[in-house]
């Protein structure tokens, strides 16, 4: 009896329910989600870091490309703006929202084409359809609507990746706790991911009924507004409207390029996005922070603030907890499964490339099936947890079995609907491949927290003594060849494993190149040097001789 009462009004254990986990240092602040003690997804922002995916900025049009269908936008950062013709005509909803007519009625989710941002699957031939959309801009009035020179409102829904500079869209949207507003688009939805009609048919009616939302606006409920009463929906309008209002002020007012409404913090963000019915727990290790939670989630719901606790502790949180593990694992290029597979990821430009292999595990086909099922919910993790986006294909070991393939097929697509990102995923092809997209905000974590190694360019892996001694032999060749009629003497400085290398092994081959050349080497070895770094210098000069 005591133990009940003790378990249910007691501290509830890491590997029990989800939480999340705040980490706040001067630095930086840091973000997990975890589902019953496991790391489904990590966040850092640090304090020079900028992020721009949402905020909204006032910007000048300085060039069309017509061939591109697209024209770039001055938004005040260093690189102008990318604006597809597509992103700049009134959207429709796409196919994970259904489609709700104002008074009630219920209309049909829209399945488009096209990419980028909220508008994911944003279509290519809006304007062509029947009765509503006659009349409705296409993409051949944007170079009109938009000339050189004129100013548009617009919202990142891509940040600069790389050399790319960010991606924009004039359908703006205002992310609530329970509601996105969309204050240029009429349409009502709801969002797919709830499956209860009985539920849907109660938040068509709020929708409908109960909700005054102003001509011309839409507004989308999100899966969070599942089984919450109508008065949250109401408060999150009201506070959107006031924003969007504050947004259309300051927009009349400034001068572009500016920005007119900036995305809020980690700490805010994890708020409105993360902190729903399904987190059990919030613990942060700073009592500042923590209050001002409780502050932001006090305004919808005065019972979430109980869920937030500081936590105190002398040891960092992250470690307290063994978080720090799970994300050090993270950086990995192998993640091994639990029953002795493993998988091999690989980040590239165009791609990234997922490989599953048996490692320890038999080959026996129930084996590979359960090594497979694994893999599945491994690699939608990891998704998460890397945050990465793109192409992504994913090398399952072979299957047989038809009915074996559709059952990794739905692992992939259950765990993945838990992804915030929204995620396309195809079945196993003929050649045991799966190909998924996912969509990309933001950089990688792991481009987010490194950079490109100093010594081997981003490549992962470096020259060996046996290849840097042939090219240290071919480069004395070259140095002797340019000086035919001159006595050389030459210093050679060359890493520890290179020069034992040349000891060992190449010994004879330096001899004999320097009585062909009518030369004299003096070797020296430099642990300070990379494997791959040679200098050649002049005995006399101490000069280095360069190609």
């Amino acid at each position: 009896m005591f133990s009940k009462i003790r378990k249910f009004f007691g501290p509830k254990k890491l590997s029990e329910g989800n939480k999340i986990v705040v980490n706040c240092e001067k630095l930086e602040t840091r973000v997990a989600l975890l589902e019953s003690g496991s790391l489904e997804e990590y966040t850092v922002e640090r304090a020079n870091d900028e992020n721009i995916v949402g905020s909204i900025f006032k910007g000048i049009v300085r060039n069309i490309e017509p061939g591109l269908n697209a024209m770039f936008v001055d938004i005040g950062l260093e690189k102008n703006a990318f604006l597809h013709f597509w992103d700049a005509i009134p959207e429709a909803l796409d196919s994970g929202l259904e489609e709700i007519q104002r008074g009630g009625g219920k209309g049909q989710g829209k399945q488009q084409q096209g990419g980028g941002g909220k508008g994911q699957n944003r279509g290519r031939g809006r304007g062509k359809g029947k009765g509503k959309g006659k009349g409705r801009i296409q993409s051949k009035d944007i170079p009109n609507l938009y000339p050189v020179g004129s100013e548009v409102l617009v919202q990142v829904t891509k940040g600069p990746i790389g050399t790319k500079g960010p991606r924009i869209t004039t359908n703006i949207s205002l992310p609530g706790r329970y509601m996105v507003l969309m204050p240029r688009n009429d349409q009502l939805g709801i969002s797919r991911k709830i499956e209860d009609p009985k539920e849907r048919a109660r938040l068509r009616k709020i929708m409908g009924e109960k909700l005054t939302v102003p001509d011309k606006m839409g507004v989308i409920l999100r899966t969070v507004s599942a089984g919450q009463k109508v008065r949250y929906f109401v408060r999150d309008l009201a506070i959107l409207l006031d924003e969007w209002e504050e947004v259309e002020e300051k927009a009349s007012s400034c001068k572009a390029p500016a920005c007119v409404f900036r995305e809020p913090d980690l700490i805010e963000r994890t708020v409105r996005d993360f902190l729903t019915d399904e987190i059990d727990e919030v613990l942060c290790d700073d009592a500042e922070a923590a209050e001002r939670m409780k502050d932001l989630i006090g305004v919808i719901s005065r019972r979430s603030k109980k869920r937030i606790q500081y936590f105190q502790t002398p040891v960092p949180i992250f470690e307290k907890l063994g978080i720090q593990r799970q994300i050090d694992n993270a950086f990995y290029r192998q993640v091994w499964l639990p029953s002795g597979g493993y998988l091999v990821i690989d980040e590239t430009e165009a791609m990234i490339a997922v490989d599953v292999n048996t490692g320890r595990a038999k080959t026996q086909d129930k084996m590979i099936l359960q090594t497979n099922i694994e893999a599945a919910e491994e690699v939608s993790r990891q998704l998460r947890l890397r945050n990465i986006g793109g192409l992504i294909v994913v090398d399952f070991i072979d299957m047989r079995s038809r009915r074996d393939q559709m059952a990794v097929y739905k692992v992939v697509r259950e765990r993945l609907r838990n992804d915030k990102a929204k995620t396309q995923v195809l079945q196993i092809s003929q050649l045991g491949l799966m190909e998924m997209t996912r969509q990309r905000l933001h950089e990688s974590l792991s481009l987010t927290v490194n950079e490109p190694c100093h010594y081997c360019q981003g490549r992962g892996m470096v020259k060996s003594a046996e290849s840097m001694s042939v090219e240290l032999q071919r480069k004395l060749n070259a140095i002797f060849a340019r000086n035919e009629n001159t006595q050389r003497e030459l210093i050679v400085i060359v890493h520890p494993d290179v020069m034992e290398r040349l000891r060992t092994h190449d010994g004879e081959l330096f001899v004999e190149l320097e009585r062909r050349h009518n030369a004299r080497l003096t070797f020296r070895s430099d642990a300070s040097y990379y494997r791959e770094q040679v200098v050649v210098a002049d005995a006399k000069t101490q000069k280095e001789i360069r190609d």
